[in-house]
């Protein structure tokens, strides 16, 4: 188990620093090759910020591992509006654009229905490809309207960017970045697959679902940049970026990683408690989270503290349902794909 442990600690750390270094590599050599900064803000760095979840959630998906897969991404989802946010407002009161409000809240709401509607039943490859299409059209109105934002001079690109420390384009190296780039990439794979062994090795030891350890640790580890971001911005009194990156995140994490589940390792979700309870409890904190963004389109300290005591409270009362619900549907605790090392006994 100590082994396994250590598989899982060192496996976050490596996720979270490369992850972050990918993100700020991919947004430097994508202006140096004269990718617009609109486009880099709205999509490079919104996929960046989920890579964590994505890989992590593809790598438990081939490993015939949807439990883990799902629980991560409903414990990130639970994470990012609770826990994330609440930290943030109680550092400086959240505000919550127009823009925001119209455009990325239903494309977060959009894509975790769907997920939480995906993981009830079979996980098959049609339902994966239908969620790949609605990440396609949801990262198409993005890039629109972040273009007609440019063009009215919304600054809020230019802000995103400040806050990755994107240099100008003329000062951008572009080897240096592409090796920071391939760095990050490399780091951020080898880093899931470290994390998602240690997982499912540790959930086997401790007679716990892999699902719970997904939607707990794991789910606290892959969203780390969404935190270390969110309290940099609150800090500057950028704290109009946060709920954008919040929800940017929430729409990827179930649009693309539920097509990667669907897409790379179909199945079933067998822990019973992440298809009821835990579904229910992500639908329920986004729309709270959503009302507390609509009164007065400012999330203050009283609100922080109402979303941090719903993930200290919920937290526990799911890790009871998913020990439950794993017992109850005879959760295969080897999984059905090779891994890429064994982790000896002991």
């Amino acid at each position: 188990m100590a082994l396994s442990i250590a598989l899982l600690i060192i496996g976050l750390a490596l996720l979270t620093y490369s992850a972050e270094h990918f993100v700020v590599g991919a947004g430097r050599l994508a202006l140096r090759l004269n990718v617009s900064a609109v486009l880099v803000g709205a999509v490079v760095v919104g996929f960046g910020t989920s890579a964590p979840e994505l890989l992590v959630s593809a790598s438990a998906a081939a490993r015939a591992d949807l439990d883990l897969a799902a629980g991560n991404v409903i414990g990130s989802v639970v994470a990012n509006l609770t826990l994330v946010l609440g930290i943030a407002a109680l550092l400086a009161p959240v505000t919550v654009s127009r823009t925001t409000l119209l455009r990325e809240a239903p494309l977060s709401i959009v894509g975790v229905l769907l997920f939480a509607w995906m993981i009830q039943g079979d996980v098959t490859r049609v339902e994966g490809g239908l969620l790949a299409a609605g990440l396609l059209v949801a990262v198409a109105i993005l890039v629109w309207e972040s273009r007609r934002d440019a063009r009215s001079g919304t600054d809020e690109v230019s802000l995103v960017l400040e806050e990755l420390d994107l240099d100008a384009p003329e000062a951008i190296d572009l080897w240096s970045e592409g090796l920071r780039t391939f760095a990050g990439l490399v780091g951020t794979v080898v880093g899931s697959q470290m994390l998602v062994e240690g997982a499912i090795d540790l959930a086997d030891r401790a007679g716990v679902s892999s699902g719970f350890v997904g939607l707990s640790l794991v789910a606290i580890g892959t969203s780390l940049p969404e935190l270390v971001t969110s309290i940099v911005a609150a800090r500057k009194g950028h704290t109009d970026l946060i709920i954008g990156n919040l929800l940017g995140s929430n729409m990827f994490n179930g649009l693309a990683i539920g097509a990667a589940m669907g897409l790379i390792g179909p199945g079933t979700v067998t822990d019973s408690a992440l298809t009821g309870p835990a579904a229910i409890v992500m639908v329920a904190v986004v729309a709270g989270s959503t009302l507390f963004m609509l009164t007065g389109r400012t999330i203050v300290r009283w609100e922080a503290l109402v979303l941090l005591a719903t993930y200290l409270v919920t937290l526990p009362l799911l890790a009871a349902d998913s020990e439950t619900g794993s017992n109850a549907a005879g959760r295969v605790s080897t999984p059905a794909v090779v891994l890429i090392w064994d982790v000896p006994d002991g």
